[in-house]
């Protein structure tokens, strides 16, 4: 069993103020978006409990939410191992968020009116908190606003089902070695088509918000999901 303890794989001790085990999730959560925690690694919660400077327990307890995720998977009697999606499993994903999520934001623009695209002006702030975390390179952040965008733009829909099911592929797509990208800056230009979804919506623009809606969810297959490995 290993545990990286380089300057890529060192994970940092954790504040002492706030909720332990909050804290302890984002600082894991960020670790495998950035890639500290490395795809195929074996890692044990009293390990990562001394990196973190915090008791195994709330360790235990963020890795088993990671698991439900299906970001790591447990190893019995050694730990946990971070997850690697085959190129079977991305192009899977994709495939299905291509056919549910296109049509149903292609709907939701085509019926935009009332409530529907009062819905959708609130979510301008959100699009706007999007660009400055793809610009900060803050990639815990940027998952968080991305997921609760999508979430909140599909809901007008009116399907809590749908939503759920997308959150779940959403998070089975969820990336390891994204610091890269940030780094060139790539983040920024995924995070500016949230600002033209909104535009699209508020235009009654179904077929504009089908062709972007297909080249944002191909940056999952093409650019996030490849990570280090990106062209």
């Amino acid at each position: 069993m290993t545990i990286a303890h380089d300057a890529q794989g060192a994970i940092e001790p954790l504040p002492r103020a706030g909720s332990v085990r909050r804290a302890v999730s984002e600082r894991l959560r960020s670790a495998l978006i950035s890639g500290r925690m490395r795809a195929g690694e074996l890692y044990s919660a009293p390990q990562l409990a001394e990196m973190l400077g915090v008791s195994a327990t709330p360790v235990r307890e963020a890795m088993l939410d990671l698991v439900r995720e299906q970001m790591v998977e447990v190893v019995p009697n050694k730990g946990f191992r971070v997850r690697t999606l085959s190129d079977r499993e991305l192009d899977e994903l994709v495939e299905i968020r291509l056919l549910i999520e296109v049509p149903v934001m292609a709907e939701i623009a085509r019926t935009c009116e009332g409530a529907v695209a009062d819905g959708v002006r609130a979510l301008e702030p959100l699009a706007l908190d999007l660009e400055g975390a793809a610009r900060d390179g803050d990639l815990v952040r940027f998952i968080v606003l991305d997921t609760e965008f999508h979430s909140t733009f599909l809901a007008l829909h009116g399907n809590e089902t749908l939503v759920g099911v997308i959150r779940e592929f959403r998070g089975r797509s969820r990336l390891y070695g994204l610091q890269k990208l940030a780094d060139a800056g790539a983040l920024e230009e995924t995070a500016a088509e949230h600002r033209e979804m909104v535009r699209l919506a508020l235009s009654r623009d179904g077929d504009g918000m089908t062709a972007l809606l297909r080249q944002h969810i191909a940056h999952i297959r093409g650019e996030w999901a490849r990570g280090e490995d990106a062209p």
